[in-house]
């Protein structure tokens, strides 16, 4: 079993786990920083985003770009996301996460 600790943020899809170096503020959030996160086959169902140590909700543009692109966005806090993950991957759920330091 691995521990690995991801400080400055973390990006999950259902392939693979990537430490997010360049993780912006919440209400920096624009989805060219995601890299190809978003770039799966099929499209993923929504993006999980945990926004540090409390809710913040990220900016309608955000929101709004990402919906345009057939890609819901639930956020929480970080904690609350990541356990949310693991019962929606056990689920089988087609899912992305990002998740802000606390």
């Amino acid at each position: 079993m691995r521990d690995d600790v991801f400080p400055d943020g973390l990006l999950l899809s259902p392939l693979r786990a990537m430490a997010w170096t360049d993780a912006p503020s919440v209400d920096a959030l624009d989805a060219s920083q995601f890299g190809d996160l978003f770039a799966l086959d099929p499209a993923p169902e929504f993006l999980l985003l945990g926004t540090g140590a409390g809710l913040r909700q990220p900016p309608r543009p955000f929101v709004r770009a990402l919906e345009a692109r057939g890609i819901g966005v639930e956020a929480m806090d970080s904690r609350a996301a990541a356990r949310a993950w693991g019962v929606l991957r056990a689920e089988e759920r087609w899912i992305v996460a990002a998740l802000l330091p606390l």
